[in-house]
């Protein structure tokens, strides 16, 4: 692979993409910070983050796999660009791209950038007389990255070189995919420490409807990236959103694909109606705890799975 150096140009001969300043700012608003030059990766501090370094909670990762939430980056070196549309995402949809277009920065570059706006971010807690001091203080290095924030990570041109970076900076990465570029995936050189894969319909035509895919054939390609999971030898886990009314049936079919796949973990989550998605979607939509638990259940069964795990403030449980 070729090495990449800061504001290095894409083979895309688009116009080079970036945010408006009106869409950066909304971002910024929330709690994004951009990271390098060219406003295509970012950081946020994770409600979870938060709330540990106050001693009020910690994230499921922290319950299920050890991964200390007061350290994590959360993360996205490709903000903008996705491929596809799902109506139970909580991003602002009108500025995906499906594409990468334009100038992209070197991995040194983004993940020294969030460190440092990890850390001016979370500066206000060492004012607070009820934050844990021995948090804060190890929160100033993060070592595990969370690459799940927005968009897919997979467009980003240096995704693999990315991976490679945090390895050597002594992190772990979790590396959350939507599986439609499984080409990809399937040449990844430097695996992360988790693959996550999202899965989130039994079938071909509740996908097209609920995530609403911006490619031809992205369906089949889904299903060659739960194909070539098994082949990995990090430790990979498939995520299913449930949204009531929307996805949450056929479990034979769910079962089947995940047997394909055959992975470590299965992450049963629950639709949170939040964000820009209760443009789309309603509270009706939200499953209860006892449906999730009961939907992974029927999973279970049908794939020789149990449940190990679960955390009820978040809605999401563990099969292993």
């Amino acid at each position: 692979m070729s090495n990449s150096f800061n504001n290095k140009e894409s083979n895309n001969k688009e116009e080079n993409f970036s945010l408006s300043l009106e869409d950066q700012k909304k971002l910024e608003y929330s709690g994004y910070r951009f990271l390098g030059k060219n406003n295509h990766a970012a950081a946020k501090i994770c409600h979870w983050t938060k709330k540990s370094i106050l001693n009020e909670g910690v994230c499921y990762k922290e319950k299920f796999y050890g991964v200390e939430s007061h350290r994590c980056l959360q993360m996205s070196p490709a903000v903008p660009f996705c491929n596809q549309k799902c109506s139970f995402c909580w991003r602002d949809l009108s500025v995906t791209k499906t594409e990468w277009v334009g100038h992209y920065d070197d991995p040194k570059t983004i993940i020294e950038d969030g460190i440092n706006a990890q850390n001016k971010l979370l500066c206000g807690f060492f004012g607070n007389d009820k934050a844990d001091k021995k948090k804060l203080e190890e929160s100033k290095k993060p070592n595990n990255a969370a690459i799940s924030l927005a968009g897919e990570p997979m467009i980003y041109p240096d995704i693999d070189e990315l991976l490679a970076e945090f390895k050597k900076q002594d992190f772990t990465t979790f590396l959350v995919s939507n599986g439609v570029m499984y080409e990809e995936l399937s040449n990844l050189e430097n695996e992360p420490t988790q693959l996550y894969l999202s899965l989130d319909a039994p079938d071909r035509k509740t996908y097209v409807d609920l995530c609403s895919p911006q490619i031809n054939e992205a369906w089949d390609k889904i299903n060659k990236s739960l194909e070539t999971l098994n082949s990995f030898n990090s430790k990979t886990c498939i995520r299913t959103t449930c949204v009531k009314h929307k996805n949450m049936f056929d479990h034979e079919n769910y079962a089947k694909l995940i047997d394909i796949a055959n992975p470590d973990y299965i992450e049963i989550k629950a639709y949170m109606c939040v964000g820009y998605s209760r443009e789309r979607l309603t509270l009706d939509n939200m499953p209860t705890f006892k449906e999730v638990i009961d939907f992974a259940q029927k999973i279970a069964d049908l794939t020789g799975r149990s449940i190990t795990n679960d955390s009820e403030i978040s809605r999401v449980v563990l099969l292993e």
